[in-house]
């Protein structure tokens, strides 16, 4: 699950990208509001936590103007003013959430946990190809009855798929939603996490769920 984090302040930023990746969410980043505003046009977000003071463009305009699009994201509004006319003031922009600053990370996490659960119309509960199913929100698999453990990283890996079903996922796409916008290391990682996957969700089930398109990329039939 993707997140878009539009903070100025470095230190902040970072600390969001480390403790969201290691709960299994992939983190891009912006540090003024001009170019988070055109990532979050540009890429499809489960949620964007916005900073309120921004350079370029403060929280509130990026916010004013998604909302104008018809851009639905949700967005966590993040600010050391913790004013009441300054959270309705956010609210009223199209925020959905606002944390003041500091927060704490559980109350974060939670919130923000809440946040895509209510943005839900854009993505199913539930995942599902044949008998094998993910829970984006709980974030957990399996087959029929039986759980399936995986990785924070491979659990981002069969998302990415299982959101496009029937489609054929390019390699790079894979790269773009699961190990960032920027990612400079080498692309057989997908193929390598891909395998991995594979191992859990299809080996012990007799299953061949994962389909190579050689050429193009990889493709989750809906019969599963």
């Amino acid at each position: 699950m993707r997140i878009l984090v539009i903070e100025d302040e470095e230190r902040i930023a970072a600390s969001l990208r480390r403790g969201l990746t290691a709960v299994g969410y992939t983190v891009d980043v912006a540090h003024d509001g001009v170019t988070g505003l055109h990532m979050a046009r540009e890429h499809r977000y489960a949620a964007v936590l916005l900073d309120l003071m921004l350079p370029g463009l403060s929280g509130y305009q990026v916010c004013a103007r998604l909302r104008a699009e018809g851009n639905t994201v949700p967005v966590l509004m993040l600010t050391a003013k913790n004013g009441e006319y300054d959270e309705a003031e956010g609210l009223d922009t199209g925020a959905d959430d606002y944390l003041a600053k500091p927060f704490s990370y559980v109350v974060l996490e939670a919130r923000l946990r809440a946040l895509v659960r209510r943005g839900g119309a854009r993505v199913p509960a539930l995942l599902e190809a044949g008998d094998l199913w993910l829970d984006p929100t709980r974030r957990t698999c399996g087959r029929g009855p039986e759980p399936i453990a995986l990785t924070p990283k491979e659990f981002a890996v069969l998302h990415c798929l299982l959101g496009r079903l029937d489609e054929v996922v390019p390699v790079l796409d894979v790269l773009d939603e699961v190990w960032s916008a920027d990612f400079t290391g080498d692309p057989n990682i997908v193929h390598v996490y891909i395998s991995a996957v594979r191992k859990k969700i299809d080996t012990p089930f007799g299953r061949d769920t994962i389909e190579t398109v050689r050429g193009a990329g990889y493709r989750v039939r809906g019969r599963g």
